[in-house]
Parts: structure tokens; C-alpha cells; sequence
């Protein structure tokens, strides 16, 4: 997480101005009024990157943001911004359509056109922020999904997932699962805008991407669970097993294949890990459900073109 602002730290006759200044450089051109001008101005702004896309959180006294048509012809990147208005209540424009945002809704930004926002009061709202090209869908969908988004099934789904995303982001920060998670959630906001708008080109796809990456998520957090099977994830997904092979086909995936190459991979980065380079092999071996040795050796040499043994002394420093 990185902290843009905390007007905390600031003189008070700076906040103002620190605050527009944070708030374009994580956002887009906008004009910004702040409720008392003159008064007591206080915010704090958050940012996490998850790979393309990003989140943004900003909480504080009461702010209105007008984006105008001038604002859109200096330019931006081709985004649109799907927030839960975290604290206080919301009044959002956009299109000639209004929206009353309270506490735990979704509110959906085309971020490409003007708006209206404001909150009175004490106030916060987290987005997370993504381009156009890398949703994948055409900006009349979008805008029709924006005007049905609580028509979605999947609408508490993502509220949900969007309300703890900072949470979890923090825990990923600096590691390769912050992208990973950008790109989940990606596949998740296309989900609930293709089913919000009803266009049935778009909902299959979007459907299985997001049962794919879930289970591929829940699969990597218990890798090294010696219970972890085929089965147990149908259960835990509510699908067959059947259904859960042809999942992984239709990513020209064996499931089998595909769980063996990620614990091989677990296996591969534990092996070289120097906090592990006095355990055993074998013992590293079972720990990612290889539990026999000789059948984890050939795996990994079919893999890498090396024993295990040979993999360690490569990857080991001199002292």
C-alpha cells in the first residue's frame, strides 16, 4: 500500500492543495470543492497496484468531484472505476442518470465521460480501477450494466469481494499473487457488468473465467494440503467433477497435470530457499504432496532437466 496523502501531517492552509494534487495523480482530471473550504479540510488516500489495474481508497470531510467535457478532451486513459462507498452516503450523476450511493453499494464510473460525485460530511469510498482494453467489453455494455448493477446475482459477490480487496491487497503487496489478484478481480467485475447488462454474448465466458479463477486460487492456497483432491475442490465449488475437467479442458489444461506443475513449482522455490537448505528433500517433497521421494525426482527432473539435488547445489550461493 502506498499512502498518498494524510493531511494529518499537513498545515492546514496546505491541505486543499495536497488534495487535488493526490487526487489527480490516482485518479482522473477532475474540479474539486470541498464542503467548508475555508474549514476544517481532512482526508487520507490510499493506493494499491494489482498488476494493470489498481485500487484506490479515499476517506475525509465532505468533497465534491466534477469531471466536465473539458476535463475529458485534456485526455486520460481509457478507464472506468467500479467503487463501494465504504462510509456515509454518495450522490453520483453521470449520463443524465442519478444514483443515491449509501453505505455499501456499488456505484459503476465511465471514467472516459463527465460526472458528478460528492459526499457530505464525513465520508469514503474505495474503487478499483481498471482500462477498457483489458475488461474486454465494448463501452455499450458498460454503460448499460451501470444502470442495472443490483439486477446482477453476482452483485453481493463482488460487493463483497470489494470491500475486503484492501485488506487483502496489503497482505500481497510486493509479491507475483498481487497481479494475480488484479487479474481475479478483472474477471470478476466482467462477470457482474456482463450479467448486469444482460448481454448474453458475454456470459458464458465470463462465467467459467471467474469459477476457473477461483478454484485455481483455492488450489494454490492449499497446495500443501495432503487432503487437497479433485474431488474436494468440485465440493467446495458446488460442481461436479466432471464438469470440473471440462473446466480445466476448456483451458487446454489437464487438472491433474496442471496441480503437479504447481506443487513441483512450490517445490522448486522451497528447494532453493535458503532458510530450507538444510531440510531434506524428501521432507520438502511431502510437504507439497509428493509423498514418494523417487516419484518426486522423476517428476522434477521430467520438468526441469535436473534432480532435485542438482536444482539445490545451482541455486545455492557460495558463503
Amino acid at each position: 500500500m502506498a499512502v498518498l496523502l494524510d493531511t494529518a501531517a499537513l498545515p492546514h492552509q496546505d491541505r486543499a492543495e495536497a488534495f487535488y494534487a493526490a487526487m489527480m495523480s490516482a485518479s482522473v482530471p477532475s474540479r474539486v470543492e470541498h464542503e467548508v473550504p475555508d474549514g476544517e479540510v481532512y482526508a487520507r488516500m490510499d493506493f494499491w497496484q494489482l498488476g494493470a489495474p489498481d485500487l484506490f481508497r479515499s476517506e475525509g470531510s465532505g468533497i465534491r468531484l466534477v469531471r466536465t467535457p473539458k476535463h475529458v478532451r485534456i485526455g486520460a486513459p481509457e478507464r472506468l472505476a467500479l467503487a463501494v462507498q465504504v462510509i456515509g452516503t454518495g450522490r453520483f450523476s453521470q449520463a443524465n442518470a442519478q444514483q443515491r450511493v449509501g453505505t455499501g453499494e456499488l456505484m459503476l464510473v465511465d471514467l472516459t465521460t463527465p460526472y458528478d460525485f460528492a459526499w457530505r460530511g464525513v465520508g469514503a469510498s474505495q474503487a478499483f480501477q481498471i482500462d477498457y482494453a483489458d475488461l474486454g467489453l465494448s463501452v455499450e455494455t458498460v454503460r448499460t450494466a451501470a444502470q442495472r448493477l443490483p439486477s446482477s446475482p453476482l452483485y453481493d459477490l463482488v460487493l463483497h469481494h470489494l470491500t475486503v480487496l484492501s485488506t487483502v491487497s496489503d497482505a500481497l503487496q510486493g509479491s507475483s499473487a498481487a497481479a494475480m489478484l488484479g487479474e481475479a478481480t478483472t474477471r470478476l467485475v466482467r462477470a457482474l457488468l456482463t450479467s448486469a447488462a444482460e448481454d448474453t454474448r458475454h456470459d458464458v465466458p465470463a462465467m467459467t473465467d471467474v469459477l476457473f479463477t477461483r478454484i485455481t486460487w483455492y488450489a494454490r492456497r492449499h497446495l500443501a494440503d495432503p487432503e487437497l483432491s479433485p474431488a474436494r475442490i468440485a465440493a467446495e465449488h458446488n460442481i461436479s467433477l466432471r464438469y470440473l475437467y471440462k473446466l480445466f479442458a476448456r483451458h487446454h489444461l489437464s487438472f491433474e497435470q496442471w496441480l503437479i506443475a504447481e506443487r513441483l513449482a512450490a517445490a522448486r522455490r522451497q528447494l532453493a530457499a535458503p532458510e530450507s537448505r538444510h531440510r531434506p528433500i524428501a521432507s520438502i517433497a511431502a510437504q507439497w504432496g509428493f509423498l514418494d521421494p523417487g516419484h518426486f525426482a522423476r517428476r522434477f527432473r521430467m520438468a526441469h532437466g535436473m534432480t532435485p539435488q542438482e536444482w539445490r547445489r545451482q541455486q545455492a550461493t557460495p558463503e
